[in-house]
């Protein structure tokens, strides 16, 4: 299928997702429908078994939520849409790894967070922030949700209420993103930790993307109740079989996914 907005690629078992609204990238309506459109798609698709979202060029992963549609129609609905792609981002079955590229600004910062993995190039032009305080609006795509239950309360009021932008470093050092990148090495690097996951049980994995999903939004006593249900299905995977063979056999294990 051919997409206006975006960038749709495989490599092996991983897929690969490029914002192509370049230099900034932003994000609306018709972006917010492709990718609800391809990772429906891949969703499906046993053979794919991770997935990377980056921007085009090398300025930005994306500056967010597209102004130009400001007070219209579509971008009243964009609103809406956004948080519904990006929670079927963050309830996706397979892992998600943003690749920040450049700036991630406000819906760009939000896509990210939605994402299993965040790894960021190490550069003074690669920030992430959520602005909004500072145009007189709050973020609408999870912003106040999200950050929070990564940063922790405080830290990100103070980014939320300040409208501050920060770079890799602090980033990484407040659980904001999983890893830092050199200038040269950030695909690579998305790429070699999407190969290791694709290497994973993929049952187990979307047990267990699930149930630290589900288990985050209620009690300790319910979510273990989750992780009871996780378990009881996996034990019965051909996988499972499969992992406990290779451990015996002191072998890599080849999982299939049944």
């Amino acid at each position: 299928m051919a997409y206006e907005n975006l960038i749709v690629e495989r490599e092996e078992n991983v897929g690969i997702i490029t914002l192509n609204r370049p230099p900034a990238n932003p994000i609306n309506l018709a972006v917010l429908d492709e990718l609800d459109m391809v990772l429906t798609e891949w969703e499906k698709d046993k053979a794919l078994r991770a997935i990377i979202i980056t921007g085009a060029g090398e300025r930005g992963f994306s500056a967010g939520f597209d102004l130009k549609t400001a007070g219209t129609p579509e971008g009243e609905k964009s609103m809406s849409r956004g948080q519904e792609v990006f929670s079927q981002i963050e309830k996706y079955p397979k892992p998600v790894i943003a690749a920040i590229n450049g700036f991630a600004l406000g819906g760009g910062c939000e896509l990210a967070m939605s994402c299993h993995f965040r790894i960021m190039l190490n550069s003074e032009k690669v920030v992430m922030g959520q602005p909004e305080i500072d145009r007189g609006i709050i973020p609408g795509w999870g912003g106040t949700q999200r950050l929070p239950r990564l940063v922790g309360k405080t830290k990100a009021l103070e980014m939320l209420l300040l409208g501050t932008r920060i770079n890799a470093p602090e980033a990484l050092s407040i659980g904001l993103i999983t890893r830092v990148s050199q200038p040269g090495q950030l695909m690579n690097d998305a790429k070699e930790l999407a190969r290791a996951l694709a290497k994973k049980a993929p049952v187990a994995m979307q047990v267990i993307l699930d149930a630290v999903t589900r288990g985050l939004e209620t009690t300790t006593d319910q979510g273990v109740k989750i992780e009871l249900e996780g378990s009881q299905r996996v034990s019965k995977t051909k996988d499972a079989m499969e992992g406990a063979m290779a451990f015996i056999e002191k072998r890599e294990p080849v999982f299939t996914g049944e």
